[in-house]
């Protein structure tokens, strides 16, 4: 939870192997799981990386995106800037919907002990990737739900 109360909930898609990202990009295309991220994340307040934001290219629309930087100069017409992952979450207290933390690696790993649940697209493929999401103890969670798909399977996790 945020200083204030809102959830922290952990999006991502996820390969078997545990990649996440290659390059800084995604190294598949579902678009059926783009369109489950914009039902997800619609009206809450997006946190992420800066080089996550730089893979996105722009602010999504219909939700307030702050992105995580140490660089004191860098900006972006449309979102805020948060020096720490402290300052974001307490930030998130004053704007809209839940807090969804979208990325990457870094951002994950730092938000994993402070979310209330994650939402993941388990991405049945094995490819080469640089950037994976973090390990956690599947037993400190508690499966809410799961949709099958052929090539995915997306689940909500909450704390057990």
């Amino acid at each position: 939870m945020t200083p204030g109360g809102k959830r922290v909930v952990m999006v991502a898609a996820v390969a078997d192997n545990g990649v996440i990202g290659v390059d800084g990009d995604i190294p598949w295309r579902i678009p059926e799981d783009f369109a489950h991220f914009k039902r997800t994340t619609l009206g809450h307040t997006l946190v992420m990386g800066r080089a996550t934001y730089d893979s996105i290219g722009r602010p999504l629309p219909g939700r307030t995106t702050v992105v995580l930087t140490r660089d004191p100069s860098w900006s972006a017409d449309g979102v805020l800037v948060a020096p720490s992952l402290p300052f974001a979450l307490e930030l998130a207290d004053r704007l809209d919907g839940d807090v969804m933390v979208v990325g990457g690696a870094l951002v994950y790993a730092e938000a994993m002990p402070l979310a209330d649940e994650q939402v993941l697209t388990e991405v049945h493929l094995t490819p080469d990737g640089d950037t994976f999401y973090p390990e956690f103890d599947r037993h400190a969670w508690l499966e809410r739900r799961r949709d099958t798909f052929p090539d995915r399977d997306v689940v909500w996790l909450s704390r057990a």
